[in-house]
């Protein structure tokens, strides 16, 4: 992961719709083929939170083949994978993240490393391996709000 990613806070991603945990290693994110939209991402796969939901697509911006993925707890579309980059996307400044949720379906909690008082950044986050629910530290509704 290059330079600039290393410094992003890492958040945990909730689901709008029922509030269950989706990842704990989500990432504030825009899409490389439209900066307008803001989403969240993730560099691997949710364990036992969501699932792949409907058929393959592709996007008219870009060639990405793309499936979404729903909340295992609620049932609604939280995002989508994406199956195959096109190779454009592929060549342009990305953060490796595949597993992308929509703004309006989740929402993002930032996460503190191990001291309890600072953020924790991406930089500084253990390789590729997805807590569990149990993992993750109590969310008070202050949390919530900031």
């Amino acid at each position: 992961m290059s330079g600039s990613f290393r410094e992003r806070c890492v958040s945990v991603l909730r689901c709008r719709f029922c509030r269950h945990v989706l990842s704990s290693r989500g990432m504030r994110a825009v899409l490389l083929a439209d900066a307008d939209v803001q989403l969240f991402s993730t560099d691997i796969p949710p364990a036992g939170t969501v699932d792949f939901i409907g058929s393959c697509y592709f996007t008219e911006i870009c060639k990405c083949k793309l499936k979404n993925i729903a909340c295992l707890k609620c049932g609604n579309v939280v995002g989508y994978h994406v199956i195959a980059p096109c190779k454009p996307c592929l060549l342009s400044c990305n953060n490796g993240h595949f597993w992308m949720f929509h703004s309006h379906a989740v929402f993002g909690i930032n996460r503190l490393d191990s001291s309890g008082v600072n953020l924790l950044l991406w930089g500084n986050l253990p390789d590729l391996e997805e807590a569990t629910d149990e993992d993750i530290p109590g969310i008070s509704e202050e949390e919530y709000i900031r």
